[in-house]
C-alpha cells in the first residue's frame, strides 16, 4: 500500500473511531452538543483528504489538506474537552488522540512538502 493510500485508510479508521466514541457518549446535552461537533470534524478529516487525492492542482490539494488539519485539530479540542470536563476517562481516549496526533504529523509534513513541490 503506498502513503497516500494508506493515509486514506488511516483517515477512514479515525473516523470509524470518532463514530464509535459518538455511539458511546452519555445521552446527557453536554455529550450531545459536543458528540455533535466531535463527530462532524471528525469525521471530515478523512472526506478532505479523500477530496484532496482528487484535487485538480496541487493549490487544490494543499488547501484541501489544510482544511483537514483544521477539522484535526478541532476534533482534538473536542476530545481534550470530554477529557477534562470528567465526561470520558484520559484511557479511554489515549489511542484515539495518539492516532489524531500522528495524522496531524503527517498532514502537517504533507503541506510542507507540496508547498515546496510547488515552489519548484
Amino acid at each position: 500500500m503506498d502513503e497516500r493510500a494508506d493515509l486514506l485508510e488511516r483517515t477512514k479508521q479515525f473516523s470509524l473511531r470518532v463514530i464509535r466514541l459518538y455511539s458511546a457518549l452519555p445521552e446527557t446535552t453536554e455529550c450531545r452538543v459536543i458528540g455533535k461537533q466531535i463527530l462532524r470534524s471528525g469525521t471530515s478529516v478523512g472526506a478532505h483528504v479523500r477530496e484532496g487525492k482528487r484535487s485538480r492542482s496541487k493549490a487544490e490539494m494543499i488547501s484541501k489538506t489544510e482544511v483537514a488539519l483544521q477539522e484535526l485539530e478541532e476534533t482534538i479540542y473536542w476530545m481534550e474537552l470530554l477529557v477534562e470536563s470528567g465526561i470520558v476517562k484520559p484511557r479511554r481516549l489515549s489511542e484515539l488522540m495518539r492516532e489524531a496526533d500522528e495524522l496531524m504529523a503527517i498532514l502537517v509534513t504533507s503541506v510542507k512538502t507540496l508547498k515546496h513541490r510547488t515552489r519548484k
